[in-house]
């Protein structure tokens, strides 16, 4: 089963910011329960260059592809980090990825799919969209309480009422 690509995050992460999504999911009660590549494959997020070059200098990489590096590391049994520097209308931008390399496809089209995002004329988030990045910003506290199913739906409860006002 392939993981929707998808931006979890919007605008540009700061260091505190990118370590905290890189483990979003550490609260879930039933994070080990379900198979776990499913929930961290295809998230993605932009980074500043800062954090880009400090990512690539902990580790020598993994394999390194032209725009894109990725982590020694891996989250699980094949996922990893890759960093990808794009240039986006004219512009040099940093992202993160997680990408599950038993699919020897899933950084490029994890590529594409930010390229495509991110070059859109309207940037106005999808719904989807905003249940990610609201989960996201939640603080650790309260991100933990709920499980898969009731994660949206809090979620989009906690964004219908942050609109209403």
């Amino acid at each position: 089963m392939t993981s929707p690509i998808r931006n979890i995050y919007f605008g540009v992460t700061d260091r505190r910011q990118m370590f905290r999504l890189f483990d979003r999911h550490a609260g879930r009660p039933d994070r080990w329960a379900c198979a776990t590549n499913a929930l961290y494959a295809g998230e993605w997020f932009e980074i500043a260059e800062a954090q880009h070059d400090y990512m690539f200098e902990i580790l020598p990489p993994l394999w390194m592809r032209g725009e894109m590096f990725a982590m020694r590391e891996f989250l699980t049994d094949s996922i990893t980090s890759v960093f990808y520097t794009l240039s986006i209308d004219g512009t040099l931008r940093y992202f993160h990825a997680y990408c599950d390399l038993a699919d020897p496809s899933s950084p490029i089209e994890t590529r594409q799919a930010i390229i495509e995002r991110e070059s859109r004329p309207i940037k106005a988030m999808t719904q989807e969209e905003r249940i990610e990045h609201t989960w996201s910003d939640t603080q650790d506290d309260f991100g933990a309480m709920p499980a898969m199913g009731s994660r949206q739906s809090t979620a989009a409860s906690a964004l219908s009422s942050s609109m209403a006002t």
